[in-house]
């Protein structure tokens, strides 16, 4: 984006022109809460976030995802899974013109309440529940051109337990996106590192022309995660297609 963000993932300014904040250590704060403090405020991208009014800094990996593999266009239809706080379904809502006559349509769901957000419709629900997916399709009423997953279960800190838990719900936000993607739709949907499991990557292969891994910009260097992008949806034949 340019200025408030809309065209470019970039964020504002340059990040080496901004001089370093550091964060004196108050007398009972713990070591770990000072050093998270001080990265916080050295983030370009989380000052960028509140320059652009997006909730989150992760507003950016969208961006940046989708400036890259053009994944979000004027009228289309998108469900945002894992919505909360809203950044990627702000983001979602500005690029397929949510709200404008012929604009698109833009369906957060998160387990967790989010703030009302202007021109999208969200959606409080489990989506391991049972019969969760089922009312997604119904709040959506239709077809979807995107669907994106930024579920991320609870770390435990235990690798391998983080990683079997964040594939299940790949797996479930796959077996949506399979189920409601228009022919030519894209899925996107985070991982840890590790990538995707055998299965689950033949699995979007069959359904998909292209998949690939990404870790944009934005996603923080020390951190696990990376994103698999699966486009050109081939459509409800696409499990008997090789």
């Amino acid at each position: 984006m340019t200025g408030s963000g809309e065209n470019s993932g970039s964020p504002p300014g340059s990040p080496s022109h901004r001089a370093r904040v550091r964060v004196k250590t108050a007398r009972g704060r713990p070591l770990g809460s000072k050093l998270w403090l001080e990265r916080q405020l050295n983030d370009p991208y989380v000052s960028a976030a509140k320059t652009a009014g997006y909730r989150s800094r992760a507003a950016w990996k969208l961006t940046e995802l989708d400036d890259k593999y053009h994944l979000l266009r004027p009228g289309g239809r998108v469900v945002d899974l894992g919505a909360a706080p809203g950044g990627w379904t702000q983001v979602a809502v500005q690029r397929v013109k949510a709200g404008d006559k012929g604009g698109g349509f833009v369906l957060g769901v998160d387990i967790n309440p989010v703030d009302p957000i202007p021109n999208a419709t969200l959606m409080l629900q489990d989506f391991l529940s049972p019969g969760a997916d089922q009312r997604v399709i119904e709040a959506l009423g239709g077809k979807a051109d995107v669907v994106l997953s930024d579920m991320a279960a609870p770390a435990t800190g235990h690798r391998q337990t983080d990683h079997i838990r964040i594939m299940a719900l790949c797996e479930a936000a796959l077996d949506l996106a399979v189920r409601v993607l228009t022919p030519g739709g894209a899925f996107v949907a985070k991982v840890l590192r590790g990538g995707t499991e055998n299965d689950l990557l033949n699995a979007m292969k069959r359904n998909f022309r292209t998949v690939r891994h990404v870790k944009p910009p934005a996603s923080r260097s020390d951190s696990a995660e990376s994103y698999v992008i699966a486009t050109g949806f081939r459509g409800a034949e696409g499990e008997n297609k090789p």
